[in-house]
């Protein structure tokens, strides 16, 4: 079985996933896969740098993510042109490991951690969609203590992606994570009793 693990920016996605595999999930993680195509030498990041400029890259021909997010999250077709350049590459090597896990292990569930999951209408990908939950304003208070940023810049990042309320609605499973910790441990159990490989 796999699901699809999604959420808010802030939400608490990397907890929740972390949860799941110490329980025995295996984790495709679109974040990470998002950071090594972005990794100098690689070809996306070479077709970003012709799009946006040398001036998104570092001296040293890493990416600028500050300078890169600033153009992004203030123009939304500069924000699409990015996603229409790095989306299928990690659309391509998730599936790429799913195919690989699922071989190598039927029984084991799969969880494939998707920030942009709905945006991105990849639901169909998966047997089931977890979402991990917290109220707007949490949300929104997470995000600029994690991340440092005023509310403007907080704000424009989260409608940057489709309101945690609407993804509440739309969930198989939903997590809600506004509890603490203990409660959201609670909650992973009792999924992955139902769900869990027996």
């Amino acid at each position: 079985m796999n699901i699809g693990l999604t959420g808010g920016i802030a939400t608490g996605k990397s907890t929740v996933s972390q949860m799941l595999v110490q329980r025995g999930a295996a984790l495709i993680d679109a974040d990470v896969i998002a950071r090594e195509i972005m990794e100098p030498g690689h070809p996306v990041l070479a077709q970003v740098a012709e799009h946006f400029g040398q001036e998104v890259l570092l001296p040293g021909g890493q990416l600028d993510r500050k300078r890169l997010g600033s153009i992004v999250f203030s123009d939304p077709q500069q924000r699409k042109a990015l996603e229409n350049i790095t989306h299928p590459a990690i659309r391509s090597e998730m599936k790429r490991r799913m195919a690989e896990l699922e071989a190598s292990d039927p029984n084991r569930l799969v969880v494939a951690d998707i920030p942009l999951l709905y945006e991105s209408g990849l639901e169909s990908l998966y047997d089931e969609i977890m979402v991990v939950y917290v109220p707007r304003g949490l949300q929104l208070e997470r995000l600029m203590a994690r991340d440092g940023l005023t509310r403007e810049e907080a704000e424009a990042r989260l409608r940057a992606q489709m309101d945690i309320e609407l993804k509440r609605e739309r969930a198989d499973i939903l997590i809600d994570n506004s509890l603490g910790r203990k409660e959201t441990e609670l909650q992973i159990d009792d999924f992955w009793r139902k769900k869990g490989p027996a």
